[in-house]
């Protein structure tokens, strides 16, 4: 499947997440859905600096327990853009909370 060369930064994102979705599926079984060995690796060489690295197979079942909604052993593409948008939350939750942070004490105040 070719894609239509993205205008903007968004639409880059939007191929970016189909791309790495499929990079990794399909390996094992289905080549449409991730298996827990195809996540795993996924989430850790994808995001492993936001996981902080964790080999935990502790966490990784946890999170493809979570992420699983029909309990079919795999995780197919919405599945996976839930995992997305939840991260991406907690990414912007977190970076507004240090925004605010950061923030001067007192002073003058362009509001």
């Amino acid at each position: 499947m070719g894609f239509i060369p993205p205008s903007s930064n968004l639409e880059s994102a939007m191929q970016m997440l189909i791309k790495t979705f499929h990079k990794y599926s399909g390996k094992e079984g289905d080549k449409y859905t991730l298996s827990r060995g195809e996540l795993k690796e996924l989430l850790l060489e994808e995001l492993g600096s936001y996981l902080g690295n964790s080999k935990d197979n502790e966490a990784v079942e946890k999170i493809m327990t979570d992420l699983d909604a029909n309990n079919d052993g795999e995780v197919d593409f919405t599945e996976f853009i839930i995992l997305m948008g939840a991260l991406t939350v907690a990414c912007n939750d977190f970076f507004l909370e240090f925004k605010t942070d950061d923030k001067p004490k007192g002073g003058d105040s362009a509001e």
